[in-house]
């Protein structure tokens, strides 16, 4: 085939794809996720603000928000609903720590006939695995780092 010919076939097939792929909606996509989750840190805001006027200290609804926000987003996942949340909004649901909770129910639920230990277990952590292994060893590391400076410096 000449060179000529498969060019003209290249740009023959650009063309063709260019038909059916949807144009992308930035603007409004950007819109979506923005006040997706600026909804989502402000629901968190306001718990924390309720906590805090329960008497409890800031260091605690802190984690009981974030213990909260994870709840939530598993159970909107085992339901169903979160993806279809998540197919209107986009990254506003998917950024904060709703997204990690959803990211570690969803294929847990999705291999939960294989079994509780080899489908669900398993897959629970397919995702959690490699977060939890990469931020227990960097803090290893950084903690000898630290303890080397430590012992040269003597502070």
């Amino acid at each position: 085939m000449s060179e000529k010919k498969r060019k003209q076939e290249e740009k023959e097939f650009r063309e063709y794809i260019k038909r059916f792929t949807p144009k992308p909606r930035t603007a409004s996509n950007c819109v979506k996720a923005f006040l997706s989750g600026g909804l989502i840190c402000a629901a968190a805001l306001w718990i924390k603000n309720r906590l805090l006027r329960m008497g409890i200290d800031e260091d605690a609804a802190g984690g009981m928000v974030t213990v909260i926000l994870i709840c939530t987003a598993q159970l909107l996942t085992g339901i169903g609903i979160f993806d279809k949340i998540t197919k209107f909004t986009g990254a506003g649901t998917i950024v904060p720590i709703t997204g990690f909770a959803n990211a570690m129910v969803a294929p847990a639920i999705e291999y939960k006939q294989e079994g509780k230990v080899l489908g669900a277990g398993a897959k629970l952590f397919s995702v959690a695995g490699p977060v939890l292994v990469c931020g227990i060893s960097l803090s290893v590391l950084i903690g000898m780092i630290y303890c080397f400076a430590w012992w040269i410096t003597g502070r």
